[in-house]
């Protein structure tokens, strides 16, 4: 099955809901898991360090387990962009880094292993790079996370096309409803999904309603429920 580059069509789309969910399918099925986030802003202050929840989350469904560091090497206080956070911190990483903190993981070659990004395709990650250039470096397939609200069909047809553009496969895409007013109309909200079927070149890989209740593991089992894992091809 292999690695993949998650990212999203804006800050909150739900990638960690589709990546939890995608390993903790994987778990079920017996495979070896790892995600990885490599960026991550909005970290807590705790006696360990500063820890980020979305990168807890891919930390608890991957296996075997590695140590938090390996998970996230760039964590950072402040909720805002990340390189504004780097900047702040005085500790802002380039692509080389980040290519170097991931070699060791990526060789490792678990049956799926999921680098989540931050914020969406075209995030900065400092002065002069994007986050993106990273799935671009690794050259990794790209697992699109969509964001179900008014105004994503436009915000997930100009992802799909910027990383067409950069060179990259489009391996799948799932929806995560995180506007339940969007599917309040049963005939508008199918229609909606219908078009992005119809408009983006690869395979849906599920949908995902709303899911609030229930710790971050609870909740990645839920999403399993609504997802299949992406094929190698």
């Amino acid at each position: 099955m292999g690695a993949y580059f998650v990212t999203g069509t804006d800050t909150d789309a739900g990638k960690t809901m589709v990546a939890s969910g995608l390993l903790a399918l994987a778990r079920q099925r017996d495979m070896s898991t790892l995600g990885l986030k490599p960026v991550a802003s909005g970290c807590d202050k705790t006696p360990a360090g500063l820890r980020n929840i979305d990168a807890l989350t891919l930390g608890e469904q991957s296996r075997p387990q590695v140590p938090y560091e390996t998970i996230n090497p760039y964590a950072y206080e402040p909720a805002i962009a990340p390189h504004l956070a780097a900047r702040r911190a005085g500790r802002v990483p380039t692509l080389n880094h980040l290519v170097a903190a991931t070699a060791e993981p990526l060789a490792w070659q678990r049956d799926l292993t999921l680098i989540e990004g931050a914020g969406g395709w075209r995030v900065p990650l400092n002065q002069h790079e994007d986050l993106a250039g990273l799935a671009v470096r690794l050259r990794l397939p790209v697992i699109l996370v969509i964001g179900l609200k008014l105004g994503c069909l436009n915000h997930a047809r100009l992802s799909a096309e910027a990383i067409c553009a950069d060179g990259l496969r489009l391996a799948g895409w799932a929806g995560n409803l995180i506007d339940p007013d969007f599917a309040v109309d049963e005939h508008d909200y199918q229609a909606n999904l219908a078009t992005l079927g119809q408009t983006l070149q690869a395979p849906c890989l599920g949908l995902i309603p709303r899911l609030d209740a229930g710790s971050p593991g609870q909740r990645a089992t839920a999403a399993a429920q609504h997802l299949s894992l992406p094929s190698a091809d």
